[in-house]
């Protein structure tokens, strides 16, 4: 993708968001809250209205960029950029978070970006406000049931959580809080047309200055049961109802990415062994309403 198609991109994003972004009426705190979701996903959409209005945060709905209507040529430009061929569902997640990431730029404050599918724990309202003026560039709130490589000291965030550097991530991008200095990190990388499913664009890019809360204050809905949590609602995955596209061409370069990306991970890892540890992240059932 070419600079002048992201400003392009950038521009029919601005005009979109002026005609369909909506906020709740609650209490602001200086950070915003983004929530990606497809108003034809009414569900959701009613379950994430409750949700937030429960917790008394108020938030704006970015409009998610739907398969229906993406541009085939940006698909094709997109598709075959990461470790293996992207399934187009994969493709509009990740155009979705980089609108937000866009709107965290424009606006200059950070904000916390959620997934329609985002299940909030009740410790959330006091954690954002505890992140407030505090220096970083992303702090995840979620956990998928794995392992994650973060530091040996962690510092207290609130009389419930604490604040843990995140030197390694996998999974999940339902709900991290991102500064406008992580926001154009992210942004100068998404510049070179090279784009990857959203979870692992993100935890790949190892000069952001990451954060996990502790315990885990944010899961999918789809990850209730794991941590025995009465899940609010059923929910099933775009994502993983599409078969993923074949390597039927240029197998041998997905597998050179693939190789070099495990490399990174391991260079990583030897980076930073002697200050941190890899292990789960809990979650406190009994803070999920």
């Amino acid at each position: 993708m070419t600079s002048q198609n992201l400003e392009s991109g950038a521009a029919k994003h601005r005009q979109l968001l002026a005609a369909s972004f909506h906020s709740c009426v609650a209490h602001r705190c200086l950070m915003d809250i983004l929530i990606i979701n497809l108003p034809r996903h009414a569900e959701r959409r009613a379950f994430q209205t409750k949700q937030l209005e429960q917790l008394g945060l108020a938030f704006d709905w970015v409009p998610a960029t739907d398969v229906r209507g993406m541009d085939p040529k940006l698909f094709a430009q997109l598709q075959n950029t990461w470790e293996r061929p992207m399934r187009d569902v994969e493709v509009a997640c990740y155009l979705s978070h980089l609108s937000a990431w866009r709107i965290v730029a424009e606006r200059k404050r950070p904000a916390l970006i959620l997934e329609d599918d985002a299940y909030l724990s009740t410790d959330v309202p006091a954690i954002l406000k505890a992140l407030e003026g505090q220096s970083f560039d992303l702090v995840t709130l979620e956990v998928r049931g794995r392992k994650k490589v973060v530091g040996k000291q962690s510092n207290p965030l609130t009389a419930a959580a604490t604040l843990v550097p995140l030197y390694q991530d996998r999974t999940g991008a339902a709900g991290y809080v991102l500064s406008p200095s992580g926001a154009q990190k992210l942004l100068a990388k998404a510049s070179d047309g090279k784009a990857a499913i959203a979870d692992a664009f993100i935890s790949s890019h190892y000069e952001l200055d990451a954060y996990q809360v502790e315990p885990a204050a944010i899961i999918q809905i789809d990850m209730c049961e794991h941590y025995g949590i009465p899940a609010p609602i059923q929910t099933t995955s775009s994502i993983g109802a599409v078969a993923r596209p074949p390597a039927s061409e240029g197998a041998n370069a997905f597998k050179v990415r693939r190789i070099l990306s495990q490399l990174r991970m391991g260079g990583r890892a030897l980076s930073v062994m002697h200050k941190a540890q890899r292990r789960l992240i809990p979650v406190n059932p009994n803070s999920f309403a």
